[in-house]
C-alpha cells in the first residue's frame, strides 16, 4: 500500500534511461569539443612555425645584403616552435632553404614538413598550409 501512495503524489526524478541518454549526449559533445581543440592547437603551432620560417628568411636576406652570401647566416626560433618542430636552414652562396619538420603530436598535421626558399617559394602549397 505504501508504494501505491508514493505514485499518487507524482513522479519525481529521472529514470535510468533518461539519465543514460543525457550522459551519452554529453559524451558526444565532449568528443567533438576535444577533436576541435586538437585541430585548433595544431593549426596555431603550424602558424608559429610559418612565422619562424618567415623571420628566418628575413634574417638570411639581411645577412645576404651585407655579406653577399647566405653561408654563415643563422636564426633561432622561439622555444615554443622548437617543441613541436625541428627547424633547419640549408644555406649556399646564393640560395637557402628553411624547413620545419613536425615532431610529436604535430605529426598529425595535414601539412607535414613546411619549407621556404630564397625565392620565397613555400611548400607544401596545398591544403591551405601557407
Amino acid at each position: 500500500m505504501y508504494a501505491y501512495r508514493n505514485k499518487k503524489r507524482g513522479e519525481a526524478g529521472f529514470t535510468l534511461l533518461e539519465l543514460m541518454i543525457v550522459v551519452m549526449i554529453v559524451a558526444i559533445l565532449t568528443a567533438l569539443a576535444i577533436s576541435g581543440y586538437d585541430h585548433a592547437t595544431r593549426k596555431s603551432r603550424r602558424a608559429a612555425a610559418k612565422g619562424c620560417l618567415t623571420e628566418a628568411a628575413g634574417a638570411l636576406e639581411r645577412y645576404y645584403t651585407v655579406n653577399q652570401t647566405y653561408v654563415g647566416g643563422a636564426y633561432t626560433c622561439s622555444g615554443e616552435v622548437n617543441t613541436y618542430y625541428t627547424v633547419s636552414l640549408a644555406t649556399a652562396a646564393t640560395s637557402f632553404t628553411a624547413s620545419a619538420v613536425p615532431l610529436g603530436p604535430q605529426t598529425k598535421d595535414i601539412c607535414g614538413t613546411l619549407s621556404l626558399d630564397h625565392t620565397m617559394l613555400k611548400s607544401p602549397a596545398t591544403n591551405d598550409c601557407w
